[in-house]
This record gives C-alpha cells, structure tokens and sequence, in this order.
C-alpha cells in the first residue's frame, strides 16, 4: 500500500529504514515536540525496536515518508478504541533537513484521506504542544480545527505547557 502526491510518497515501514531512522530522531529538536515514549537519544536499537513493531501491519497504520525516492519521516494514524473507535490519532515527524518544504502538509492530507476512505475512521485528532506552532500551522492547512486547549496538562522539558487539540471529521458526518 502506497499513498503518493507529487514526490512524496507514504509507503510502509521497512526494516531497512532503522540506520537512517535513527540517523534522523536522533535530534533533541524532534523529540521535544513528541510525547516521552519518543527516546532521546535515539539509537539505532531504538529504531529497530520500532520498526519490528510496526512493519508489515495490515491495516498499514504507521508509513514512512519519501521525499524525493528518499526516507525522511515517519506518519502514523492510531486508531482509538472502545466508544471511541470511529476515530484515531494522526502523530508525525519529519528529519530536520526536510523542514519547511511542505512534505508533511501533503503526508496529513494523503493519510487523512486514506483514514477516511480506507480505515471507516470518520474523525481524526491529535494534541499538539503549545509551542509547536509549525505543527499547529500544518494541521490548519489541511483543514483541521482547533477544537480546544487542555490547560498546562502537559509536562516536558521540566515545564507545564498547554496542548492545543485539533480534529478533522470527514465530510458529511
């Protein structure tokens, strides 16, 4: 299964990415923008741990993003359970040299349509870190809404910060 537009490509993890998936997390810059389960530093084992869980899935839930035929990040949709299981949460990351080039606007519009076409997901959301605002920025592009923010209920680099909550439903719902 593979989601393309352009030159990016949402395809699934292979156990070849684990060199150049570490080669990328491995940068305090990303991990502070992702939750704590997202080591720091990020080794080698650490990618392959990861990838021994997530490759060869069905439904493909997690892929990796080619920019240009190259590996550069990973997007993920976690579907939600119980009462809740008619949505999921989208996470991403994208390796630093891949900033600002649009890639991971056009990943979320490419998983978002594969979740709703492909997943019976018919709402997907996500928090993002208050100061997060490149994310924040990307989510509106693809036409998510700021739907909340959860006052200073998350704790990183030794600090409260508040996480604003985003969520797209599919149209007609």
């Amino acid at each position: 299964m593979e989601l393309k537009s352009g030159n990016i490509t949402l395809r699934p993890l292979q156990v070849s990415d684990a060199s150049r998936l570490a080669e990328l997390a491995n940068n305090e810059k990303i991990s502070r923008n992702l939750r704590d389960g997202f080591p720091n530093p990020y080794t080698e084992k650490d990618a392959s741990i990861f990838l021994a869980k997530f490759t060869n899935q069905y439904p493909v839930t997690f892929f990796g993003i080619d920019y240009e035929g190259e590996y550069v990040g990973n997007i993920s949709l976690l579907p939600c359970q119980d009462i809740y299981r008619m949505s999921a949460e989208i996470g991403y990351f994208i390796g630093e040299p891949y900033w600002n080039k649009g890639i991971v606007t056009t990943a979320v519009n490419l998983i978002t349509e594969y979740g709703f076409n492909h997943l019976g997901i018919v709402r997907i959301q996500t928090g993002i870190f208050e100061y997060n605002t490149a994310s924040q920025r990307v989510l509106e592009k693809c036409g998510f809404f700021k739907e909340g923010i959860f006052r200073k209920s998350v704790f990183k680099q030794g600090k409260l910060w508040d996480e604003v909550r985003y969520a797209k439903l599919k149209e007609g719902i």
